[in-house]
């Protein structure tokens, strides 16, 4: 049995039932769609990474990218899958009509988005991380940038990378030691080298934009005198065509355990391989205002780890259904109180504790569905709402951002986990998915900043900005879930219900425990625990929202079909994360407020 991508149902479910995208149809920006355009869409991206995207999905990772000193090869079936993306207008789907997009709602796209993921995530990479750099291009270039560079690369001409990151350096930006030099015509010659470079060299287009990191001569130290430069593979002329090889060389491929469909690259900038107009060094155009480079990333940045997580998600979920449909078919065993050895086996998902790991899959994956949906949701809300709409789902966006990048990465890769468990010795084995999709999962805690930065992210920054103005919103919101549970009339709901208003309570408390530390060390010490109590709260917030959208669907009259069995097994899955997830995190709370310094005081010479 071949299991699906993706859950089209719950899908569905998300986007209309909980999140309520149909709302969006009355806003001016997406007047000119309807519920239609949407799942045409979707459909569109299920058949593409259906018939294009899946195929060579282990092609790719059995013969991955290799470079002959020369050329970067890629697997010939990459160059159609990311070519269809394109010509079915997915790269440019959210922006204006002028920029040659569809005005679509963010939270469609990632909806479309997750149809690629599951298909192929190496060769997902390719075009939308070329779609990330155009869209800060679009938000902090000049508009001749956004021309010359932007509109190439949100047509699928030109594709896009990231550079951030170095060999000395590694997260640690503000020790990037790449360099920017003036140039008389305005544009900055730049020296050094980049490291973890996804994307960062192949010929699937005519050009590569890379957004690089560096620091102008004489430039403030630290974070502060950091600036971010369009350097593009191939000089870009006025009239948009390429010229000459920009000395942006590579230097050589990195060898990943899993994602090896997408090439990851070395490149040394400068180096003198190529000099274009005779000069030494690679011509990079600064975007914006010197000094402010880390700002513009976080642009992209914080678009990336929120795809980050989508990414973890579908992986997990994807793992799910396969280890669902093998559990399904797969007879073994007879149940604990059978003695008759001659009885027919039973499918194994009868037994108890492969149910036990099918639920923890699906409370992991489907509640991680719905907060990189409602991440998404919020975009459209602060892209279109009223002044105060816009100010909440920014705030809110920011706050839950490291959230939905860390949480998905740690708890769907563990769902990935319980899928190789449920299909026993095949799970690890390469003739079946589900061990090759945990090896592409693995990554996603390392991508776009570990989950331990993540971490410090959120407690030592986002629940303390604005004065606690961003945390605070998102308790009103969960005792908002938690008043509606109450009226729904659903016995389970309001148990939720009680359970949530509980374990926000106790993340206040955590959290003003942990802000009144005596010192910002002890403080941040167990920074990744905060993150996992309050990445549980969160999704068991989002589970209640499920829970209470699928007992209206049953007081409407869903009957004994597959919708019925759709919101029970919604509401079950609830309470299934309340009762053995949610309930797990009540030790860490205590290990949080005690500021336990167990990792902070441990020493180097005793391990």
């Amino acid at each position: 049995m071949t299991a699906p991508l993706l859950s089209r149902r719950d899908l569905d479910f998300i986007l209309y039932e909980v999140l309520d995208t149909e709302a969006l149809l009355a806003r001016p920006r997406y007047a000119d769609h309807s519920r239609e355009t949407f799942t045409a869409m979707l459909d569109t991206a299920e058949q593409i990474a259906v018939t294009l995207f899946q195929p060579h999905w282990k092609a790719v990772d059995e013969t991955e990218p290799s470079f002959d000193g020369e050329r970067v090869r890629l697997h010939p079936d990459v160059k159609p899958a990311v070519d269809a993306v394109s010509e079915a207008g997915f790269l440019a789907a959210g922006h204006d009509y002028d920029l040659g997009g569809m005005q679509l709602p963010d939270v469609i796209e990632r909806a479309a988005i997750c149809y690629f993921t599951a298909g192929n995530i190496g060769t997902t990479a390719y075009p939308f991380l070329a779609a990330a750099a155009a869209n800060l291009i679009v938000a902090h270039g000049s508009p001749e940038q956004v021309d010359r560079f932007a509109r190439p690369m949100l047509s699928g001409r030109f594709h896009g990378t990231m550079a951030l990151s170095e060999t000395q350096a590694g997260s640690s930006l503000s020790d990037i030691t790449t360099r920017a030099v003036p140039s008389p015509d305005g544009t900055y010659r730049l020296f050094g080298s980049k490291m973890w470079i996804s994307a960062g060299e192949h010929e699937l287009g005519e050009n590569i934009v890379h957004l690089v990191l560096a620091r102008i001569d004489g430039a403030p130290p630290g974070v502060k005198g950091i600036s971010l430069f369009i350097v593009p593979k191939k000089l870009v002329q006025a009239d948009g065509s390429t010229g000459e090889r920009n000395d942006v060389v590579l230097a050589g491929l990195n060898h990943k355990m899993g994602y090896r469909g997408s090439v990851n690259t070395i490149l040394n900038l400068g180096e003198g391989k190529f000099r274009p107009g005779g000069e030494p060094g690679a011509v990079g155009h600064l975007i914006g205002k010197p000094h402010h480079g880390l700002a513009y990333m976080f642009h992209m940045m914080n678009e990336s780890r929120i795809g980050v997580g989508l990414g973890a998600v579908v992986l997990g979920y994807r793992g799910y259904l396969e280890s669902l449909a093998y559990a399904r078919t797969r007879p073994q065993g007879r149940r604990p109180g059978s003695k008759d050895p001659s009885a027919p086996q039973i499918p194994i998902i009868e037994h108890a504790d492969v149910r036990r790991m099918l639920l923890t899959q699906k409370a992991f994956v489907e509640g991680g569905l719905a907060l990189v949906f409602y991440c998404g949701r919020l975009v459209d809300e602060a892209r279109t709402g009223t002044e105060e709409s816009n100010r909440d789902a920014t705030r809110l966006l920011d706050l839950l951002t490291p959230i939905a990048k860390a949480w998905p990465s740690q708890f769907c890769r563990e769902a990935n986990d319980h899928a190789i468990q449920v299909l026993g010795g095949y799970g690890y084995s390469r003739e079946y998915p589900v061990e090759q999709l945990y090896r592409d999962n693995r990554l996603n805690s390392i991508h776009e900043g570990t989950d331990g930065i993540q971490a410090l992210d959120l407690l030592g920054r986002k629940v303390r900005q604005e004065d606690g103005a961003c945390f605070r919103l998102l308790l009103k919101r969960i005792a908002q879930t938690a008043a509606a549970a109450k009226l729904t009339g659903d016995a389970e709901c309001l148990r939720l219900g009680a359970a949530l208003e509980q374990a926000s309570a106790e993340l206040v408390t955590t959290t003003l425990a942990l802000a009144g530390a005596p010192d910002l060390d002890r403080g941040l010490a167990n920074a990744f625990v905060y993150l996992v109590v309050f990445g549980h709260t969160v999704v068991a917030w989002l589970w209640l929202e499920q829970a209470i959208a699928a007992a209206k669907g049953l007081a409407a009259g869903a009957g004994a079909g597959a919708d019925e069995a759709f919101y029970r097994g919604k509401i079950h899955a609830a309470r299934f994360f309340f009762d053995w997830e949610l309930a797990k995190v009540a030790s860490q709370h205590g290990l949080l407020r005690r500021l336990d310094a167990a990792c902070l005081t441990m020493r180097n010479e005793w391990f």
